[in-house]
């Protein structure tokens, strides 16, 4: 009896690893995430660089 439980449960376990799970996301709603996020970045980044533009001002004595 002990010898039908062993292969038994080890195909129980080889089925179980055989599950895979898929998650799918909307692509709009990625894509909408992803340029927020980039845009965030670039304020930021604008933020903390000086204008490259602008001459500096002169100070007046």
């Amino acid at each position: 009896m002990r010898k039908v439980w062993i292969p038994i449960t080890l195909a129980a376990f080889a089925l179980s690893a055989c599950v895979t799970i898929n998650i799918y996301f909307p692509a709009a709603a990625a894509e909408k995430a992803a340029d927020k996020i980039i845009e965030e970045v670039w304020q930021t980044q604008k933020a903390e660089k000086p204008a490259i533009n602008q001459p500096a001002e002169k100070e007046t004595k």
